[in-house]
């Protein structure tokens, strides 16, 4: 299945108890990159938050930005070790009345002191498991919205891919004719020049046709054919099939190529160069676009 890795995606939900809004981009990029923003209170929800999106995205960099407006949240509770803080004070009383010291104890004089103040989150509250399930939600929603773009973009970019596709088959079948003229011209040419020496009697006639034969079988470019159409089809395959198929778009491209290059090196004819231009032309067009193919 051909899916743009380029998308975007707004969600914004709330209820009686918060706001919610969610922000997700997505770019190419040759792995799966998470980034998640989102407000301290929601840090324990990062790891869940991760793997909802790295199911629901398999390549491209994802950038997850999370706003939370929550109304009622129970703030920190303070405690005060009071047993402490009167020896303390005690302490201190004593030591003014003999004039060691001067002053009294201080509020700020507490807070240097964590035996005697310490700062307890409030136990989770069921606004706030429902802050969390909310988080969960919009999210959910989001990625929803950001596949959908992606698949809309991606049936943009597989017409396009198709018809690069469709062109570059035709290229393949006007190579093949070209070097099958090619190659029967190399035989006529070597096959006279061959009875131009027979007659001249310059060589032996059997080592000069086993020469003409290894030359013509080495312009033959069959199997080279048949494993460029068959890349040809196996792309099909892919961009109809379920599954993301990006990496092995770019694998294809590369052996396609690879074939190319070998047909170009081997054929005969004076319009297989232009040909083979034509279609290393078509291939640097798809290996670009396929970049952007999850």
């Amino acid at each position: 299945m051909i899916k743009s890795m380029t998308g975007f995606a707004s969600v914004t939900k709330e209820d009686e108890i918060a706001t919610v809004a969610v922000t997700i981009r997505s770019v190419n990029h040759r792995h799966l990159d998470v980034q998640l923003r989102m407000p301290s209170a929601l840090q324990g929800l990062e790891a869940a938050l991760r793997a909802v999106v790295q199911r629901s995205v398999a390549r491209g960099r994802v950038d997850v930005t999370i706003a939370a407006q929550p109304r009622g949240i129970r703030p920190p509770s303070v405690e005060i070790n009071e047993p402490l803080v009167e020896a303390l004070a005690a302490a201190m009383a004593r030591l003014r009345a003999r004039r060691v010291i001067d002053g009294s104890l201080t509020p700020g004089d507490l807070l240097r002191l964590p035996q005697a103040v310490t700062f307890q989150d409030a136990p989770e509250t069921e606004d706030e498991q429902r802050l969390s399930a909310l988080v969960e939600v919009t999210v959910g929603e989001a990625l929803v919205a950001l596949d959908t773009m992606r698949c809309q973009e991606g049936t943009y970019l597989r017409a396009e891919l198709d018809g690069r596709r469709a062109g570059l088959a035709e290229t393949v079948d006007r190579i093949e004719g070209a070097a099958q003229a090619g190659a029967e011209g190399l035989e006529a040419r070597l096959s006279a020049r061959l009875e131009e020496l027979r007659l001249d009697g310059a060589s032996d006639p059997q080592l000069l046709a086993q020469e003409v034969v290894r030359l013509v079988a080495r312009s033959d470019i069959q199997e080279e054919l048949v494993r460029l159409r068959a890349h040809v089809q196996h792309w099909q395959t892919l961009s109809e099939g379920p599954d993301p198929c990006g990496r092995k778009l770019d694998f294809l491209l590369q052996e396609m190529n690879r074939e190319v290059n070998t047909i170009g090196s081997k054929a005969e004819g004076p319009n297989v160069s232009q040909l083979i231009v034509h279609a290393k032309a078509e291939l640097e067009k798809m290996r670009e676009q396929v970049q952007n193919v999850e």
